[in-house]
């Protein structure tokens, strides 16, 4: 492996309305309290989970150089990743969902960079980089599981999202970073709570991005994998949750065989998830996986397809029966008797199409006041537009240069000037560009010569809707201001005081010769040591994770009353406070005399 490697060329492929949700990690910011957050996490999570997470955790943390001692670099984990065809970005906590699973189509892991606060020590609703490096990462150097991230990135980008999907998903983004952010007011929380669960509650049909966010959570997120009775942790909310990788084991938590009815189970962020699902394998993810794809409207297309996406209000993209694909915001569908859609409508800048590709001509410059066409099949002929070769064109009086009349099986007319015809590469016709032109539909003029050519798509049916654009490039989607940003902390006085004790005992373990305890070894660095103690005891008396720390180094009986003491104080973390003593007596055993 090349020590110089700075990026991973996965990165490099990224499209431009990827990139923008890019930041730096600013490794700089991570205060020495975060360093130990992270090692806390990261030493009892590793001597928990080596017992019920599933076997390729620790091979992959190991695989993707994340240490227990400190926190990841994008630099240092982008050097390992490649070595198994992915790459890691750091984001700005909460990114729109379609955007988070085309990042995994492309093998790019999405890393918040913050950290959880030390009083959220145990779990936080807000994506960091515990949660996502420690959680996320690992468990991707099993091949099965890795090959359904990617998919799922796939299929997911492709989902259809609603009105209430953009407002729930900018709720619940603001939620975590108030909850994150030191200094916030309870009542800005509590509004902030208000609005979630009124969304929460709202009744509305559920899009296709919030069945296929439920499969995410209960298998990305939440998963357990083996049997009902004997399961194994690996999804990346509980490998990352010192306190749910614990609960999740209990009998009180239901455990359910994973199926595809995990898409209809919602599911509350801020709360212990009352329930979990267990695939026997990685295998049978990808199963379930493409159950669900086949009830998406990127697969069956037709009328439902093209409501989610008028719904949806953002930009979508219809793919007809000839292939040629129209990309744009869609506000309008006639169906017939038989609800089949004869004729659809797009506002603003759309553009066509085909294999994923810009049709040359066919941007949002020619289209940018909208597009508009009828479908289907003309009046008293068997033979489908798309289907006609020159001949049989000229049979039905479709010459170039002359003008025109016909009647669609909808009623729909077009008359106008044909000016020329555009074929695909299986030589179906496309597209038929018309000049002077006027579509009526019963007594409403659909179009006239006035707004300009008539390009009209060509297809018997809709063969494909979803979400996005055919080809990214065609509109300009680097656009992205999310209504709330992270908030930097700026540290006080005391807290930066603290911060400085936090890093002198860092340093000390950094400088010591030998496994801890120090008594015997290293008398100065013990004196130092003993010095730190007295001024946390004094300043800091709330701190309970720095005690932990020298005690570590120490093995001081006064240090250890100091924490009995604190575990009567502070009763909420007191579990915490025991569980880091016992793993310091675990390391004390498992050290050879």
């Amino acid at each position: 492996m090349e020590a110089q490697i700075e990026t991973n060329e996965l990165l490099d492929r990224l499209p431009p309305h990827l990139q923008q949700y890019i930041k730096p990690q600013n490794y700089e910011q991570y205060t020495p309290v975060n360093q130990a957050v992270w090692r806390y996490v990261m030493r009892k999570n590793v001597d928990y989970l080596s017992k019920v997470a599933h076997e390729s955790y620790l091979e992959g943390l190991r695989k993707t150089g994340i240490s227990i001692d400190e926190i990841p670099s994008m630099y240092g984990m982008n050097r390992i990743l490649k070595e198994i065809g992915w790459a890691a970005v750091a984001v700005d906590g909460f990114i729109p969902p379609n955007a988070f699973m085309e990042f995994q189509a492309y093998k790019v892991l999405v890393i918040a960079s913050d950290i959880r606060q030390l009083e959220n020590i145990e779990y936080t609703p807000a994506p960091d980089i515990i949660h996502e490096g420690a959680g996320h990462a690992p468990i991707i150097a099993s091949p099965d599981y890795a090959e359904y991230l990617r998919r799922f990135g796939e299929v997911g980008a492709k989902a259809i999202s609603s009105a209430h999907d953009i407002e729930m998903y900018e709720a619940v983004r603001e939620l975590s970073i108030l909850k994150e952010a030191e200094g916030t007011s309870q009542e800005r929380v509590d509004a902030a709570e208000a609005r979630v669960q009124m969304l929460q509650e709202k009744k509305v049909h559920p899009s296709e991005i919030s069945l296929i966010r439920n499969l995410h959570w209960w298998t990305v997120e939440y998963g357990l994998v083996g049997t009902v009775k004997q399961p194994k942790i690996y999804g990346a909310g509980l490998l990352s949750s010192i306190g749910e990788s614990a609960w999740c084991m209990k009998e009180g938590v239901k455990k359910i065989p994973y199926s595809i009815d995990a898409a209809y189970q919602d599911f509350d962020i801020t709360k212990p998830q009352p329930q979990l699902y267990v695939t026997p394998d990685f295998a049978y993810l990808q199963e379930v996986l493409e159950e669900f794809a086949n009830t998406m409207a990127v697969r069956k297309g037709g009328w439902r397809g093209l409501k989610k996406l008028i719904e949806s209000k953002q930009l979508g993209t219809i793919e007809l029966s000839t292939g040629l694909q129209v990309s744009g915001r869609f506000t309008r569908m006639i169906q017939n008797e038989d609800n089949e859609v004869v004729y659809f409508e797009t506002e603003g800048e759309t553009a066509l199409s085909y294999r994923e590709k810009e049709v040359i001509g066919h941007g949002v410059s020619r289209h940018g006041n909208g597009f508009r066409s009828p479908l289907g099949k003309l009046k008293g002929i068997n033979l489908a537009i798309e289907n006609m070769g020159p001949r049989d064109l000229q049979a039905y009086n479709f010459y170039d240069g002359k003008p025109i009349g016909f009647e669609f099986e909808s009623g729909i007319t077009v008359e106008g000037l044909n000016v020329t015809g555009m074929r695909n590469l299986g030589g179906k016709l496309m597209l038929i560009q018309f000049t002077n032109c006027t579509v009526t539909y019963k007594n409403e003029v659909l179009f006239n010569p006035e707004m300009g050519d008539f390009d009209m798509a060509v297809g018997k049916e809709i063969v494909s809707a979803f979400a996005g654009a055919a080809d990214y490039l065609s509109f300009d989607l680097v656009n992205h201001v999310s209504s709330s940003e992270t908030v930097r902390v700026v540290l006080s006085e005391k807290e930066g005081s603290l911060n400085e004790l936090y890093k002198e005992v860092r340093q000390v373990r950094e400088k010591s010769p030998l496994s801890p305890p120090l008594l015997d070894s290293s008398p100065k660095l013990v004196e130092q040591l003993h010095s730190l103690f007295k001024k946390l005891r004094e300043n800091h008396p709330e701190d309970w994770l720095l005690p932990l720390e020298i005690y570590e180094l120490t093995r001081f009986d006064e240090v250890l009353n100091y924490l009995i003491e604190l575990k009567e104080r502070k009763p909420k973390v007191s579990h915490l406070i025991n569980d880091g003593i016992a793993l310091i007596e675990k390391q004390t055993k498992n050290q050879p005399h």
